[in-house]
């Protein structure tokens, strides 16, 4: 299996912009817009200026298959948030998720050297936080009623991993190499 993080081009935006509207991916985000074109271009344009922020999009194969992106880079305090989601139903379930997050570890914590990566989950998202943890990330805590969704409050799990977490077990996971752009 080839595994590519392709940096985001304006072919795939429409197929990114299909993916994000699916219900089942839309309901584990915190917003729930209604896209189009003419705003994924727009968002697209935004994007590539802003240094605070890297998308992808994932490839299997030369299949693209969802997308894995950094956000919120902050190179004086050395950390930053990150997320992913796979866009193709076909490719779920494919114990994906060890070879996503083993790579971003080593791209953010060897390339970028920062000493911090976070995300943040919707507390009903307890399978996204039991993957997170299986991987090395730890709760540091939990925003309460922290995003309004269809007029409902959600708690919001906070996670990260330390680069000295990622030092202690990156010699001792075996996992497929992506290359990234």
């Amino acid at each position: 299996m080839q595994i590519f993080f392709r940096k985001l081009k304006e072919k795939y935006l429409e197929e990114l912009m299909n993916w994000r509207m699916k219900p089942e991916i839309t309901k584990n985000m915190y917003t729930e817009p209604e896209l189009n074109l003419n705003k994924q271009y727009r968002w697209f344009e935004m994007i590539k200026q802003d240094k605070n922020k890297k998308y992808w999009v994932i490839e299997i194969n030369e299949i693209p298959i969802g997308a894995i992106y950094l956000y919120d880079i902050d190179y004086k305090n050395n950390n930053c948030s990150w997320g992913y989601y796979i866009g193709r139903d076909d490719f779920k379930g494919r114990g994906l998720a060890k070879k996503l997050e083993y790579n971003i570890y080593n791209y953010v914590f060897e390339k970028l050297k920062l000493n911090k990566l976070w995300c943040e989950v919707l507390s009903f998202n307890d399978i996204v936080v039991k993957i997170h943890e299986k991987y090395g990330s730890k709760v540091e805590g939990v925003l309460r009623q922290q995003i309004k969704k269809d007029g409902k409050y959600y708690d919001v799990v906070r996670m990260a991993i330390l680069k000295e977490e990622w030092d202690k077990i990156k010699n001792d996971v075996e996992y497929e190499r992506a290359t990234i752009e």
